[in-house]
């Protein structure tokens, strides 16, 4: 079998979706981890394999993989192991639409508030300003310099951050009301639409207290602890490096109670 790399940063979000597939499928791989903060994303090593300068890739021989959720089922497809895609068209065309809706609603709000109150204040503590202009500039495409240098400094307008948290709150109700329905989100069977949700959700009871808690989501709570107990998710979070991957831990309590939005992520709770 041709050999597997993942080029990858914390095990969260699109990093941790392929991550968490090939561990699922029980395909080896070999680990290189990229260091988002320190823009090794953007160095010429890694820009040989990824030219846009994008997380995560997969190399699979000779042949080279991006994006996230495409890559999720080129594994599943291609490597023998447990079948994250069921049989069924409708279960399969659930599990596409869930995948879409959060790859395009979901994610771009929870990164906005991610990179406002985590990743760009963690960034700049690290690097400096100066440090991280200097990188920016480097960065070969001009867009992604323009999209790198709005999330490093949170320079998101309140409009946008409202809007953001909207999405987020709707998202919620969404899949609480999906998961009252089946055991996992979108087939009767353990899916790629979990293995991309829980990549997006499990912090969820730290940063949006309010909304992700036993009283108010149970069925997002269940699941994200089914998964969570999952052995392959175990192995996948040991990959990460960062205080980011120790947020999942908050998953190893039995209830989390209801909190006051102010204790959520805006108010450094990690």
């Amino acid at each position: 079998m041709a050999q597997v790399t993942l080029y990858h940063w914390e095990p969260n979000a699109n990093s941790g979706k392929p991550m968490l597939a090939l561990m699922e499928k029980g395909v080896q791989f070999d680990s290189h981890y990229i260091d988002m903060l320190n823009f090794d994303q953007h160095k010429p090593e890694y820009l040989a394999i990824n030219p846009q300068g994008t997380i995560p890739a997969m190399t699979h021989g000779t042949r080279v993989l991006v994006e996230s959720t495409a890559i999720m089922e080129y594994v599943n497809a291609e490597f023998d192991g447990p079948d994250l895609m069921p049989a069924n068209a409708q279960d399969r065309w659930r599990i596409r639409w869930w995948m879409k809706f959060m790859d395009q609603w979901l994610a771009p709000s929870f990164s906005m508030f991610g990179w406002k109150f985590f990743v760009g204040p963690n960034a700049l503590a690290a690097h400096g300003q100066d440090k991280i202009e200097a990188q920016i500039a480097r960065i070969p495409l001009p867009e992604r310099q323009t999209a790198w240098r709005k999330a490093v400094f949170g320079l998101f307008s309140e409009a946008e951050m409202a809007e953001s948290g909207r999405r987020i709150g709707v998202g919620i109700q969404m899949l609480e009301a999906e998961l009252g329905k089946r055991e996992w989100l979108a087939s009767d069977q353990y899916s790629l639409a979990d293995v991309n949700g829980f990549n997006l959700a499990y912090a969820m009871p730290l940063s949006q207290p309010h909304l992700a808690n036993d009283e108010v989501t149970p069925n997002i709570m269940r699941w994200l602890r089914a998964i969570y107990r999952r052995p392959a998710t175990r192995e996948c979070w040991k990959l990460g490096r960062t205080p980011m991957a120790s947020r999942v831990e908050i998953l190893e309590q039995d209830y989390i109670p209801p909190r006051d939005e102010s204790e959520g992520i805006s108010s450094g709770v990690r």
